[in-house]
């Protein structure tokens, strides 16, 4: 099992259930039942889902009284979003590049008409 922090983020969002559940946190805190109603799921596979993403960061869970509430926490996905930025930045380059390409290869092709002769 992955043990580097960046191995276990992205293991966390690799589940659609759990990048649902994130989805909704961006919209405020929720309780494990506010959590589950989208989902087709029990309530303990919910909390193994919130257990993993908190394990990895991505969310903090609270008690008060007898609820408790989820909340995101964005540092995880800034770090992974920084990550990913660099190889974003070298295939952007690399996309440019082929486009440059392409360009001089198409204004040096010989121009041919639809003139029929």
């Amino acid at each position: 099992m992955a043990t580097d922090r960046l191995s276990v983020i992205f293991s966390a969002l690799a589940d659609p259930t759990r990048r649902a559940i994130l989805a909704r946190l961006a919209e405020g805190d929720a309780t494990v039942t506010e959590l589950a109603e989208p989902f087709d799921i029990s309530l303990p596979a919910i909390s193994r889902h919130l257990k993993v993403l908190e394990q990895a960061g991505l969310i903090t869970r609270s008690r008060t009284a007898q609820w408790r509430s989820s909340s995101l926490n964005p540092e995880p996905l800034r770090e992974a979003t920084a990550w990913m930025e660099r190889y974003r930045r070298h295939w952007d380059a690399s996309f440019d590049r082929l486009d440059a390409h392409l360009r001089r290869i198409q204004a040096q092709a010989p121009q041919t008409t639809n003139d029929p002769q």
